[in-house]
């Protein structure tokens, strides 16, 4: 039985996330039911990552194991077709080799968070960004980022109904920079909690108004309390660009 690794782009505006629920739409359940429509299989395909509702991603990664040997191509086609018209595209198909998995086998993780930062709203970025109408100092921001990268117990940042065994993680990478009316965050983890990030972006934006400093952020993640944390980032800003194995 082949096994098929997948890379997603998606607008999960319309989705109350991507994990299946009952018959809530989920970019899961849109992917299965075009499966079932390509080759009339019903599957249950495993990913990198579960995105919350309203989250978006370049670089997801899913695989599916099909009965039948599908050249890649032909399977990244027919589901594209069969997805129409809904935001949800297969950009690449391929074999996977021995026992590759698209969750166990990930290495690291990676987001990123757009902030429209202008003091009019988006037209064409809608839903895509979090619009941000005070000023935000970029670089204040990615020096107070500095102290969360790093192997942390990451509580302050951590969602209260998150099932994580553990809040322990590491954050590899903590990067914020300026790119014309965007600030923009990108983040790197093998793992992150749930609503870790959007909960690392509302805290550092804090710090770019200047209501926080680097010293309040550390002192956040040092008091291991959710209370501590600061605004949670709305869901439309932050996407899932890739996962590396």
């Amino acid at each position: 039985m082949p096994r098929y690794r997948l890379t997603l782009e998606y607008d999960g505006g319309p989705y109350k996330g991507f994990q299946a629920q009952g018959d809530l739409p989920t970019i899961q359940a849109s992917i299965e039911r075009a499966v079932k429509a390509f080759c009339g299989e019903t599957l249950r395909l495993q990913a990198a990552g579960r995105t919350d509702t309203g989250v978006h991603a370049t670089g997801q990664v899913i695989h599916v194991d099909l009965e039948k040997d599908w050249p890649a191509e032909v399977v990244r086609n027919a589901l594209n077709a069969h997805l129409v018209p809904e935001p949800i595209v297969v950009l690449e198909a391929a074999v996977a080799e021995g026992d590759w998995h698209a969750r166990f086998s990930a290495k690291e993780r990676r987001y990123l968070y757009r902030i429209l930062n202008r003091p009019s709203p988006p037209a064409l970025d809608q839903g895509r960004v979090w619009h941000f109408r005070k000023p935000l100092d970029a670089e204040a921001m990615h020096q107070a980022a500095q102290v969360l990268v790093g192997h942390h117990d990451f509580t302050t940042f951590r969602d209260l109904q998150c099932q994580a065994k553990s809040p322990m993680k590491t954050l590899d990478l903590a990067a914020v920079r300026r790119a014309g009316d965007y600030v923009l965050l990108e983040f790197a983890s093998r793992s992150f909690l749930h609503r870790q990030v959007r909960s690392m972006t509302g805290t550092l934006a804090e710090v770019g108004v200047g209501r926080w400093t680097a010293a309040d952020v550390e002192a956040a993640l040092a008091a291991r309390d959710r209370r501590a944390c600061g605004p949670v980032a709305p869901a439309e800003g932050l996407y899932l660009t890739g996962v590396s194995y």
